[in-house]
C-alpha cells in the first residue's frame, strides 16, 4: 500500500473494493491484484492528470511494462530481490546490483536497465517527498597520483560518518592498456573506512573507457543514492580527461594537489583548474607547510584570472592535512556552503538535468561504436583495412571513410 499512496489516484483506489479483483490476479503484475485493477488505475489516471503529465506517465508506464515483460520469472525475481534489498539499505544487494550494471553481457545489461528504471522511479518519488531537493550530494575528487586522495577520503569519510552521514566511495582504477587488468587497490588503503557500516567503498576498473571514468559510474551513483547514501564521492586518477568526465556527473568537483609538484601552474593545466569548484592543497603539515602556503597563494592569484562558471560561487583554494586533520572540517563547511548556494539559486537542479542529457548521449556514442564494429557490412572489412593502414598503403582518413560508407549502405 505504500506504493499506492504515492500515486495520483490513491484516494479513488482506497474507496474501491479489492475483493472483485482477486479472482483474475496475475503473478508478475506491477500491482499484485490483477489486470482489472491496472485498467481501473489507467482509466482514473486519464481523467485526473493534465494532458502533458498524462502523456509522460503513459510513456513511462509503457517503457516499464515492455522491459518487465521481456524478463523470465527467474530474472524478475532477481530484479525484485535486488530492488527490495537496495531500498532497505542492504550493502550486499547494492554490491550485487552494481556488479550487474557493470556486466558487459547483453542479457545482463537488459536486466540491469530494468533495475535502474525501478530505482530511478523510486528516486524520483523520494525527491518529491523531499520537496524537489536532491537526496544526495555528489562530489568528484581528482588529482595527480600521490596527491593523497585515498588518505584524504578515509579521514574525510570517517568525519562524515561520525556526523551521521552515509558515505559511498566510487573509486575508479585505470585499466592497463597492455593486459586489460586493474589493481583495484583503493579499498586496501582505506582500512578504517571500509570497516565502517555507514560507508561503502566500491573500486571499479575503467576497461579502457576514455576519461578514466567507467561507463557505468552514473548508474552506480544512482544505485548508491537508492540505497540511502547521502554523500557520494567519485574518486579517479587525474590523467587529463578524467576531470572533465567526473565534472559531468557530480554536483561539485574538488581538485586535490600535492604541495611539491615542481612547476605547479604548468603541471595542472588551465582547463582542469577551470573545472574545479574547490582546490585543496594536501599534506600541509611538517616540512611541507611552507610549500603548501606558497602554492595556495599561487592558485588564489590564478583563480582570479579565470572566467566565472557560476553566478553565485567563486572557487576557493584551501590547505588541508589528512594526517593531522587540519582543514578537513573547514573544507566540509565550504562544500556545504557551495551546496546551499547552488541549491537556492537553482543552478544545482539545472546542472543535474544537463548531466542527464550528457549521460544519455555518452551511452549512445559508446553503443553506436559497438554496433558499428559488429555490423555485418563492416565486420569483415575492418581487419583488411586495418592491415592496409598499418602497411602504409591506405591513409587512415580514407579507410575510415570506406568503413563509414559500407556501414551506411548496409543500413
Amino acid at each position: 500500500m505504500s506504493l499506492l499512496r504515492r500515486l495520483p489516484h490513491y484516494r479513488f483506489l482506497r474507496k474501491t473494493s479489492f475483493k472483485s479483483f482477486h479472482s483474475n490476479s496475475t503473478p508478475g503484475s506491477l500491482f499484485p491484484y490483477c489486470q482489472s485493477f491496472n485498467s481501473v488505475c489507467l482509466c482514473y489516471t486519464k481523467r485526473m492528470l493534465p494532458p502533458s503529465d498524462l502523456k509522460r506517465w503513459l510513456c513511462y508506464q509503457a517503457t516499464v511494462d515492455q522491459r518487465t515483460q521481456g524478463l523470465c520469472v527467474k530474472e524478475q525475481r532477481l530484479v525484485d530481490r535486488l530492488y527490495s534489498g537496495l531500498i532497505q539499505g542492504h550493502r550486499a544487494c547494492l554490491a550485487e546490483a552494481i556488479t550487474l550494471v557493470e556486466s558487459t553481457q547483453s542479457r545482463k545489461k537488459e536486466i540491469a536497465q530494468v533495475l535502474i528504471q525501478k530505482v530511478l522511479s523510486y528516486h524520483r518519488e523520494q525527491e518529491k517527498l523531499n520537496k524537489g531537493k536532491p537526496l544526495a550530494f555528489r562530489v568528484g575528487l581528482s588529482g595527480p597520483p600521490g596527491a593523497g586522495k585515498s588518505t584524504f577520503i578515509e579521514c574525510f569519510g570517517k568525519m562524515l560518518t561520525e556526523r551521521g552521514h552515509k558515505v559511498s566511495v566510487l573509486a575508479v582504477d585505470p585499466s592497463s592498456s597492455t593486459s586489460g587488468g586493474s589493481l583495484l587497490g583503493d579499498k586496501t588503503r582505506m582500512t578504517e573506512l571500509s570497516r565502517d557500516m555507514n560507508a561503502y567503498i566500491r573500486p571499479s576498473p575503467t576497461r579502457g573507457t576514455l576519461g578514466g571514468v567507467t561507463r557505468t559510474t552514473n548508474e552506480a551513483i544512482l544505485l548508491c543514492e537508492g540505497g540511502g547514501y547521502d554523500i557520494i564521492l567519485v574518486e579517479t586518477v587525474g590523467v587529463g580527461q578524467s576531470e572533465f568526465a567526473v565534472a559531468d556527473m557530480v554536483d561539485m568537483f574538488v581538485l586535490l594537489l600535492p604541495p611539491a609538484g615542481g612547476d605547479e601552474l604548468q603541471g595542472i593545466k588551465r582547463g582542469i583548474i577551470e573545472m574545479a569548484d574547490l582546490v585543496a592543497v594536501t599534506k600541509a603539515d611538517g616540512d611541507l607547510v611552507v610549500p603548501a602556503r606558497r602554492i595556495q597563494a599561487e592558485y588564489v592569484s590564478a583563480m582570479k584570472l579565470l572566467r566565472k562558471r557560476s553566478k553565485v560561487w567563486r572557487p576557493k583554494v584551501m590547505r588541508i592535512s589528512a594526517k593531522t586533520g587540519e582543514g578537513i572540517s573547514d573544507m566540509w563547511d565550504k562544500m556545504m556552503e557551495f551546496h546551499d548556494l547552488m541549491l537556492t539559486s537553482g543552478e544545482l537542479i539545472t546542472k543535474r538535468r544537463k548531466q542527464q542529457k550528457v549521460w544519455m548521449w555518452n551511452l549512445i556514442q559508446e553503443n553506436m561504436l559497438d554496433h558499428f564494429r559488429s555490423h555485418l557490412a563492416v565486420r569483415d572489412k575492418i581487419p583488411l583495412l586495418e592491415e592496409k593502414v598499418l602497411s602504409g598503403v591506405l591513409a587512415p582518413g580514407l579507410a575510415a571513410d570506406l568503413l563509414l560508407k559500407a556501414f551506411k549502405d548496409g543500413l
